[in-house]
């Protein structure tokens, strides 16, 4: 498939679809398909096929070869609006606290993880649609610093700090210890 092109979907309108964005990072438009592809597949499929109709319905409409990492920054933005995720602002009196006690005025966005495996996954397409790396609106330092920056209010906000997981490494040329057996009673 040219990189220009983005599979046309019957009567499909970006205004009227439903795009949900779960906790776990996982973002879907409200279209059925059946594939036998993996849920990472499919979800980078339609992933890859909403940034597509972003593109069309952007004015002017912009071909992915023109897209830069401001016009991903802007879709990021975009997807603010069905965020579900409570950010705290400064002034708030729950700023830092990871559960409030009430609720409060302060907006709902887009949880940085989420954010951070669309883009992860808008990378992967952009590349295995004929884009070349080093012209990876995705990858760009901009939508880099976006994230951090994200992550960075996000933590502060909510007084969640996001760490890096620490990798297990494996244990080589090491047998399992076993446990010593207790000693048999002494038949004195």
């Amino acid at each position: 498939m040219p990189m220009d092109s983005v599979p046309e979907m019957d009567s499909f309108n970006l205004e009227n679809a439903s795009l949900n964005v779960s906790n776990n990072g996982a973002t879907s438009l409200a279209t059925s398909s059946s594939s036998t592809s993996s849920r990472y597949e499919n979800q980078k499929r339609r992933d890859w096929n909403t940034f597509g109709q972003y593109l069309k319905n952007h004015r002017p409409p912009l071909s992915l070869s023109m897209c830069s990492g401001a016009h991903v920054l802007e879709f990021l933005r975009y997807l603010d609006q069905f965020g579900k995720t409570k950010v705290h602002t400064l002034n708030c009196p729950f700023y830092g606290l990871p559960n409030p006690p009430a609720p409060c005025p302060c907006p709902l966005r887009q949880a940085w993880g989420s954010l951070d495996a669309l883009i992860g996954r808008l990378r992967a397409a952009f590349e295995e649609n004929g884009g070349k790396p080093e012209a990876n609106p995705f990858g760009t330092r901009a939508v880099r610093l976006y994230l951090r920056e994200v992550r960075d209010l996000q933590s502060k906000a909510r007084g969640i700090s996001y760490e890096k997981k620490k990798r297990k490494r494996p244990l080589a040329n090491q047998t399992p210890t076993l446990p010593v057996p207790p000693p048999p009673p002494s038949a004195s």
